[in-house]
């Protein structure tokens, strides 16, 4: 029996959507589902990403930047303003503006590389045979394919102590939205989520106060560079509280009252709006009939191989949906592989490049391995450091706050990892990924000549620091 497509893609986040348009773009007959709906009801592409997630956020970071910026007192000399003030109705506007132009954009791409859009919410039975239940009318179509990915991306994860009810208390995707600045803002969580958010409230004028329930302020990072971001943000306003377990909250008649532990005693705090940002968990329940054996990993997350294949024939999964860091960029390059795969190619993912950004103010970014991890592993190396109170870019543009660090092992000379924390780090770390991804060296980059004056120079000195040769700053060289 022949299938109605080549391949159905479940999920049209920046994984699915991205595996669709490649698998088009090989000439397989590709579909792609997805249930997402907008705020009035009407379906639309991109997933959390575009909707809720990575778009909406960077957008509300942004604006929240300016404004802070053209509001703090010290910030440009020479100029004073007046009259300053906040529309944020206008910010909300402005901001779901930009999330429909580029979900839009999704579905004119489906359209030119000839990708079918089904509208509803899929459910896999055996022999690759997919349930569609419209939006509509709540029908059921159904659509077979030789090959069927999975990209149901995740969802926000909640504790039994802090119940989403989508007014006081809020996931983060209720955190894009407030259409007022809460005077006191809590957040339960201090990782790239809770930062970022904290960030946006902060500078329109919150009291923001995060609860981290872990000891150390963001584990994945690179321990000097995380403590430069922590000074940072406290610096900022942010009340970041490690150590601290959220036991009870109340909604009352003024705010929320939220109870936690702190060194060994009992807290109690009141906020007008509390975000829980504790994580995300994958989409991997209710995707299959019972009759489909979809094999899953502790946590939730589904079980696939080196392929991306899962433990049900033709059946391939990608994205948040299986284990790995939550990113888009990793969930596209996920879907590139695995329609190359389905399409006789070669693919593969280098998940020791994968970047990670958090978008505050100063940026943090690395790729590789920290200083941490080289350690525990026993590997010997080398490091070389930039602050950027040595860049003259930075002095410039009155950025001074941040480091530039760089790992190479000690014997080989390879880079091993890249960690920044400043201005435009985001931008900064692709140098440092293209560099790993062709093995270079720390004199690899060193001998590369950057402009000048540019951010960029940060991490070529960096890079001469390594074997003791930085120019712009006195050299420290760790064996």
């Amino acid at each position: 029996m022949s299938s109605d497509f080549d391949v159905i893609v479940i999920g049209a986040g920046p994984a699915g959507y991205v595996c669709a348009i490649r698998c088009a773009q090989l000439g397989l007959k590709t579909a792609c589902i997805d249930d997402w709906l907008d705020s009035s009801g009407q379906p639309v592409l991109g997933g959390t990403c575009l909707n809720a997630g990575c778009i909406p956020s960077k957008a509300l970071l942004e604006n929240s930047e300016h404004y802070a910026s053209l509001k703090g007192p010290d910030t440009h000399p020479g100029i004073s303003l007046q009259g300053l003030s906040l529309d944020l109705a206008a910010v909300q506007q402005d901001k779901q503006r930009i999330v429909t132009e580029l979900t839009n954009g999704i579905d004119t791409l489906f359209s030119s590389n000839g990708v079918e859009r089904i509208n509803g919410r899929a459910t896999l039975h055996p022999e690759r045979h997919v349930h569609v239940s419209q939006h509509e009318n709540n029908k059921v179509r159904v659509y077979t394919a030789e090959h069927v990915v999975i990209a149901t991306g995740s969802r926000p994860m909640d504790i039994p102590a802090a119940r989403i009810d989508g007014h006081r208390i809020v996931d983060s995707t209720g955190a894009l939205d407030f259409d007022d600045v809460p005077a006191r803002l809590g957040i339960i969580g201090a990782g790239v989520i809770g930062l970022e958010m904290g960030s946006v409230w902060n500078r329109y004028g919150s009291e923001v106060t995060l609860l981290e329930a872990q000891d150390m302020f963001l584990p994945p990072v690179d321990r000097d560079i995380a403590a430069i971001a922590l000074a940072e943000f406290r610096k900022q306003g942010l009340d970041i509280r490690l150590e601290a377990r959220v036991t009870e909250t109340v909604n009352g008649d003024s705010g929320v009252c939220v109870t936690f532990s702190h060194t060994e005693e009992d807290h109690e705090m009141e906020f007008d709006r509390l975000i829980v940002a504790v994580g995300r968990s994958p989409c991997s329940d209710e995707i299959t009939s019972p009759e489909v054996e979809l094999a899953l990993e502790q946590g939730g997350s589904i079980h696939v191989d080196v392929h991306w294949e899962t433990s049900v024939p033709g059946v391939y999964a990608i994205g948040d949906v299986i284990a790995g860091p939550m990113l888009a960029h990793k969930g596209s390059a996920e879907g590139t592989a695995v329609a190359e795969i389905i399409a006789g190619q070669h693919g593969e993912v280098n998940y020791a490049s994968i970047p990670g950004v958090i978008y505050t103010e100063p940026e943090l970014a690395w790729c590789g391995s920290s200083e941490q991890d080289l350690r525990n592993a026993g590997t010997p190396y080398r490091v070389g450091r930039f602050p950027f109170t040595a860049s003259g870019r930075a002095r410039a543009m009155g950025k001074t706050a941040g480091l530039v660090k760089l790992l190479a092992h000690r014997d080989s000379d390879e880079i091993l990892g890249v960690h920044i924390v400043g201005e435009n780090a985001s931008e900064l770390i692709a140098e440092a990924v293209i560099a790993m991804e062709f093995k270079a060296s720390s004199e690899d980059l060193a001998l590369t000549i950057h402009a000048h004056p540019t951010l960029s120079e940060s991490l070529h000195e960096a890079a001469l620091s390594v074997s003791g040769q930085a120019i712009h700053v006195a050299n420290r060289r760790t064996d």
